[in-house]
């Protein structure tokens, strides 16, 4: 089963799940600031991405220049922070089996699909 952790107000995580559905139907859709991961479970999709937790944190964000910019975190203090504030966590990521991607741009996801 294909899950996409999506913010359906944002356009690029709407065209990353349109992309899902059109090549392989219906997603398990998670929208991860209704409904936040746990720790165990955003430790395991940077697993999957192959990537450090500070590559998957929206540096935009108005929390993150308040409150962690120019700081310093281990991986497992950034897991923390982006579980206690899931707006900072990039979207969309498409998991696929051992597979994921984060949608930037929406046409990435296919590469896993």
């Amino acid at each position: 089963m294909i899950k996409i952790y999506h913010n359906p107000r944002c356009r690029k995580s709407r065209e990353a799940l349109e992309l899902v559905k059109d090549k392989v139907g219906d997603p398990e859709i998670i929208e991860y600031l209704k409904t936040p991961p746990t720790q165990e479970e955003l430790q395991k999709v940077v697993e999957l991405l192959g990537i450090k937790p500070e590559s998957l944190v929206r540096k935009n964000e108005s929390i993150y220049k308040e409150k962690y910019k120019g700081k310093s975190y281990t991986d497992s203090e950034w897991i923390q922070i982006l579980v206690k504030n899931p707006k900072l966590i990039e979207r969309p990521i498409v998991i696929n089996g051992d597979k994921a991607r984060v949608g930037r741009p929406p046409e990435s996801v296919l590469e896993i699909l």
